[in-house]
């Protein structure tokens, strides 16, 4: 019998589009939140003592994608219980019942919250704050794992994931944009990189078989290169069906606006720079991105009907 890959987080947003991507897949869920699924297998919580028996049984790999979001509804210890403790925990029971590899969706904001010149696989972390520090904390925690154990350990660290029905900043941009007649960004020419929830949810499959992702670290995103949060916001837009105007405010008025009402973070995350150097993926595993920012977009469009 073919192993199978189980998938962590499969009721969420990239949870859902992976699932799509294979027949070979196992579930995990929270309260039945799949209930359609007869072979999903079920969890109460994600933490240090979660019951994983029974979890493994013809299971050869892992997509890890289960975990707190980034949000200000958390804390330092909620983090270290969940994405922490919760993951190790599944590391070290999965090794004991023969799981071959573990991938692991961690978070580009390990490497930092901007760049100068693009992150790639070989920059020095540098997460900027406690949501990326448990991400960094588990990746540490799998590598020592990975190698008492001898099981594979894959990480990937995604940009920001867009598609319809996104969580997080995607989806707060996307209903602001189907409100709103205009945005700010007319002139701003920074430069960053985002991932399709599909082009996302292709590599993580990519990365539980190729023999090749073992003990890689992959930084995601599509493979159309950088835009700015100008192209990136039209091409929403386009994607939602909306003309919108783009006004040509200057960068340094968005951000002395931003910090007057102490949102700084969220303008930085909008005109800032945030590059990444994802050759690794061609070059290591043959994968170049499957749709096309433009392609992806038009998902949005679809989901609306």
């Amino acid at each position: 019998m073919e192993s199978i890959t189980l998938v962590t987080g499969a009721s969420g947003f990239v949870g859902r589009e992976v699932l799509k991507c294979s027949t070979l897949l196992k579930p995990v869920v929270r309260s039945g939140k799949l209930a359609l699924f007869n072979s999903a297998f079920q969890i109460d919580k994600l933490d240090g003592k979660t019951s994983w028996i029974g979890a493994f049984e013809n299971v050869g790999s892992i997509i890890h994608l289960a975990g707190l979001a980034h949000s200000n509804v958390y804390g330092k210890l909620d983090y270290q219980r969940v994405n922490v403790d919760g993951t190790l925990h599944l590391a070290r029971e999965a090794a004991k019942a023969g799981v071959k590899r573990f991938v692991f969706v961690s978070s580009i904001g390990v490497n930092g919250p901007s760049t100068n010149a693009p992150f790639s696989s070989k920059s020095s972390p540098s997460p900027h704050n406690i949501y990326a520090e448990s991400k960094y904390s588990a990746e540490l925690g799998l590598k020592e794992i990975s190698r008492d154990t001898g099981m594979q350990l894959v990480i990937i660290r995604p940009t920001l994931v867009y598609g319809a029905n996104a969580p997080g900043n995607f989806g707060l941009l996307s209903n602001l944009i189907k409100k709103v007649p205009c945005l700010p960004f007319g002139i701003v020419n920074n430069k960053r990189n985002f991932i399709a929830v599909q082009n996302l949810a292709d590599l993580l499959i990519v990365c539980s078989k190729h023999p090749d992702a073992a003990g890689r670290t992959f930084l995601a995103s599509d493979s159309g290169g950088s835009v700015s949060i100008k192209t990136f916001t039209n091409a929403v837009a386009k994607g939602l069906g909306k003309n919108i105007t783009q006004l040509p405010v200057p960068v340094a008025v968005m951000r002395f606006a931003a910090k007057v009402v102490g949102k700084s973070t969220m303008i930085e995350q909008l005109v800032g720079n945030l590059e990444v150097d994802s050759s690794c993926t061609q070059e290591v595993l043959g994968w170049r991105a499957p749709y096309t920012m433009e392609q992806a977009m038009s998902y949005i469009s679809v989901s609306k009907k």
